[in-house]
Formats: C-alpha cells, structure tokens, sequence
C-alpha cells in the first residue's frame, strides 16, 4: 500500500547521494527504569547487538554514508566509544551531538541542523527497529520535488503513537497518543525531510508535557500540502518499553535463525 501526498517526479539519484541520516538517542528512558537507571535506553541490548545499532544499520543499508547521533543523559560518550568514526558500518563520517534534558523529539532534530546543511535527511529514533529494508522509501523520497514523507504501520495499540486520518488516500491530519484513535494507521519513527523542516521548528511552541513535538512539524508538512506517506512492509517494531523491548528481541532472534537457516549450504545438494 502506498499513500502519496502528491506527484512525483522521476528518482534524482544526485539527492539520494547527498542525503543524510540522523538518529536520535537522547532522553533518559523513565519507561525502561531500572535498567536505565546507569545506561542510556538506547544502549540497551536487543539479541545480540545494542539497540542503536538496528537504525544505524538501517540507514546504512537504505545507501546513507553520512550520519549523526544525537543522545542526552549521563552517559553519552559511550556511544563514542561504541561506534568511533562509523569505518566498522561502512560510513564516510559519523557525526555527535547532544541534547540537554527532555525538550522533545523535534528539539532533538533542530541540533543537527549545522550537519545536514541544506540536504535532505532520513531521521530515525534511535529505539525504532524494521525487518525490511527502507530504501524503496528513501528512493520514493528523493523522487519528490520537496516536502516530506512519513512511513506508516498498522499496530494493536494506537494509542501509543502519532495516529493518522486517511481521507481519499492522503493523510489529512496526526494526532498524538489519542484516548480514541481514529485509526489503527500510525506513524514510525522514520521521518524523511528537506531542509524546511528546521524553519518550521524554529516556529514550535511546547506542548503540555514541555516538549517540541514532532507531531506538530508534521502536521505542518500536512498543512502546506507537502506530506507524502508510506506503508511499511514487514514488521516495525519501538523498544522503549519493557514489553516491546523484549518483542524486538524476539522478532530480531527468529530473522536472525532464518538468516542463518538460509545461508547454511543445503547437505541434499553437496
């Protein structure tokens, strides 16, 4: 399934090579306590590697050679000592930031404007793991003329998220964490922008709980006719909680028992 905001035009591969990643690792993950209490959240284990690794990977994978991290909390020179200069993921540069306390989501994002400079980007936070590779959506992206594009997902729990109004195939409005979601459609986090998307921060005001929501720079894109949307394939999974911690443990676990099954050489064939 694919929700389109509006036309596109042919893939510009010279915007798809200039596109950034950003991750975003702050906060102090009080959803995850105790285990955060001396770590931060997304240094966490999910199997076998540490859960910022997935949304590295994944950025990786989908052709992002440029990245930045953006973490908070007590413990964020870990993440230097983890992933150096990125040469183990293959990046050209791997870039840090950092975000004092809890200013939301969209604060998060407005620290790496210096990095991405003027290109595109692809942001993911940094608890947000996929089965499948997002590459045909950052592909879908750089076909756009400018805008935005958030990828979706279908879940039990909408409540938990950015939920979504469709009306005749486009998304029409997102509204965050809804006592009653309008639908099961919710946003990822997985966030591709052009570079508008800093001046329209730069017009955010705190919401109740403080901080400067995401949902609301992308209710803006909505606003100006702007927003593109996508479905995501295969499973999406958060971990910033200890029961969908656990999931993606499990769901990472039996796509790395396949993986394995499927590169073992057949003993009927040798």
């Amino acid at each position: 399934m694919v929700v389109l905001g509006y036309g596109l035009s042919t893939i510009d591969y010279g915007l798809l090579a200039l596109m950034k990643g950003v991750v975003l690792a702050g906060g102090l993950g009080k959803r995850l306590e105790p285990l955060t209490r001396i770590t931060n959240k997304h240094l966490l284990p999910v199997y076998n590697r540490p859960m910022i690794y997935y949304p590295v990977e994944t950025l990786v994978e989908a052709g992002i050679t440029e990245i930045m991290i953006v973490t908070g909390g007590y413990c964020a020179g870990e993440f230097l000592r983890l992933f150096g200069n990125g040469s183990e993921f293959g990046l050209r540069d791997l870039h840090y930031t950092y975000q004092r306390g809890e200013g939301g989501i969209a604060e998060a994002l407005g620290l790496a404007e210096h990095f991405v400079n003027g290109d595109r980007m692809v942001v993911m936070l940094g608890d947000n793991l996929v089965e499948q590779s997002i590459r045909p959506h950052v592909e879908s992206f750089a076909a756009q003329e400018y805008g935005a594009q958030i990828l979706l997902k279908e879940v039990e729990d909408p409540w938990r998220f950015g939920v979504v109004e469709v009306r005749d195939g486009c998304v029409v409005s997102i509204e965050e964490k809804p006592t009653h979601p309008k639908s099961n459609l919710v946003v990822t986090g997985i966030y591709l922008y052009d570079a508008q998307v800093f001046d329209i921060i730069r017009t955010l005001t705190p919401s109740e709980r403080g901080e400067l929501e995401i949902t609301d720079v992308n209710n803006a894109y909505i606003r100006r006719g702007q927003m593109a949307s996508r479905v995501l394939e295969g499973w999406w999974t958060d971990a910033g909680l200890p029961e969908t911690l656990y999931r993606a443990t499990t769901l990472v676990r039996e796509r790395e028992r396949k993986r394995q099954q499927a590169a073992r050489p057949d003993p009927i064939a040798a």
